[in-house]
């Protein structure tokens, strides 16, 4: 009896009859034998075709089929020690379901651009695969983190009626009645109020941002993973921070290493990414610049070469809190030991990688807020419903924001985010 299987399930279907459904990836061919390499969306497995085993007619067509046509294969599985899975396929029968026109990314080196605007095909290839499925499972493991530790997933909305990161990076649009609306930048502020709801909560969807910005850091559309505790303090979300990314880590190197190895990504870094994580406030991190002769001034927003400079003393991520109040959000809560700083942190991955999360404690006192709105040129009848939870029972809590291609780019050692979610969004690229 022949069983349906995915290609990564081979390994333990050693000596059974299967069927595999999926795509030519490649092709060599010597005398007699076809090598068909067969990619099934889980891996890739070598299907083995013998001209004397099979119709003539069929093996003169496995020898012209172009990649990526589509096809169906049966036989026997066999132990392969030289492949990747450790099995091949005995190629027994098949059926080509598509053949395919030629494919328009070759062997040959082609540019970004060129890549990009057919993302729709690039992901098909074995680094883009595996980067992808890395994401995935870094969302699930994300996902089973806070499920795990009783935080309940509220959503946020995506249409927002006021600025949450600030009035120059938002995406407006048309909504009903000549309204406006903007694309959410961030699910914080509901989520605070989903926390005054639920105790601990957090919020998983895209966010949008409007920077006109080309670095390899920056999408206009990302997804980030926002979590928000009642009672929290900075301590809190910074231990919180620590246990959530050793957490991921953990799992992707636990059950992706094969794609791991595809990326070539020294694991070994990965390994060593265990708590406690190193720390040190804003002002111990600018005297670090100032040390190594990188020049910095006390106040301003640590930009990437800065992040990069500070992060790479470390093997392991590090948290960097206490930033200038002046350049944080107007909801960040003051430090009140100096009132100069905002008791917010900062999470930096190593290796160059930079702020993957960003968090704090979140101000409670209503007439700090005010002042706040005021100050930011902010307008307070979109925050009404805001500052009600300063009105009914404010209490201390904290949160943090993970972006989950930052996140990604870092563990798969890419160097540019754009190949860290299918189908990119930046400044000058909304297809396909």
């Amino acid at each position: 009896m022949t069983t349906v299987a995915s290609a990564e399930s081979l390994p333990g279907l050693v000596g059974q009859k299967v069927e595999v459904r999926g795509w030519l990836y490649n092709r060599r061919s010597s005398g007699k034998l076809h090598f068909l390499e067969i990619r099934d969306g889980t891996s890739i497995v070598q299907a083995v075709a013998f001209a004397p085993e099979l119709p003539p007619e069929l093996f003169e067509k496995l020898g012209a089929l172009p990649q990526e046509s589509s096809l169906v294969v049966r036989g026997t599985v066999k132990a392969a020690p030289r492949q990747a899975l450790g099995v091949e396929i005995g190629l027994e029968s098949a059926e080509i379901v598509g053949v395919a026109e030629p494919y328009p990314i070759t062997k040959k080196e082609h540019s970004p651009e060129f890549l990009l605007e057919r993302r729709h095909l690039w992901i098909r290839s074995r680094k883009q695969h595996a980067t992808l499925r890395i994401r995935a499972r870094i969302i699930k493991a994300i996902r089973d983190f806070f499920d795990d530790r009783g935080f309940l997933c509220v959503d946020s909305p995506i249409f927002t009626p006021s600025a949450c990161e600030g009035t120059t990076t938002l995406f407006e649009v048309p909504y009903f009645d000549d309204e406006k609306a903007y694309l959410s930048q961030s699910g914080q502020l509901y989520a605070e109020a989903s926390a005054m709801a639920f105790g601990k909560v957090y919020c998983f969807g895209p966010t949008f941002r409007a920077e006109k910005s080309k670095t390899r850091r920056h999408l206009t559309e990302f997804w980030m993973v926002e979590p928000e505790i009642a009672f929290g303090t900075l301590e809190d979300v910074m231990v919180l921070m620590e246990d959530l990314v050793t957490y991921v880590v953990g799992c992707v190197v636990k059950d992706r290493l094969p794609e791991l190895k595809v990326l070539e990504r020294d694991v070994a870094k990965l390994e060593k990414v265990q708590k406690p994580f190193p720390r040190m406030s804003y002002t111990e991190a600018v005297d670090l610049l100032t040390k190594k002769g990188h020049p910095f001034e006390w106040g301003g927003d640590f930009g990437a070469p800065d992040e990069a400079e500070i992060s790479g003393q470390f093997e392991k991520p590090l948290l960097v809190h206490r930033f200038p109040a002046a350049i944080k959000a107007f909801y960040a809560k003051r430090d009140p030991q100096d009132d100069r700083l905002a008791l917010g942190c900062d999470l930096l991955a190593p290796e160059g990688y930079g702020e993957i999360i960003g968090g704090g404690e979140r101000a409670t006192d209503l007439a700090f807020l005010e002042k706040m709105i005021a100050e930011h040129q902010l307008p307070k009848e979109a925050f009404e419903w805001y500052l009600d939870l300063r009105r009914y029972g404010s209490v201390p809590h904290a949160g943090f924001g993970l972006g989950v291609e930052r996140t990604t780019a870092w563990i798969c050692g890419t160097h540019h985010v754009r190949e860290c979610i299918p189908y990119p969004r930046m400044l000058y690229r909304i297809v396909p």
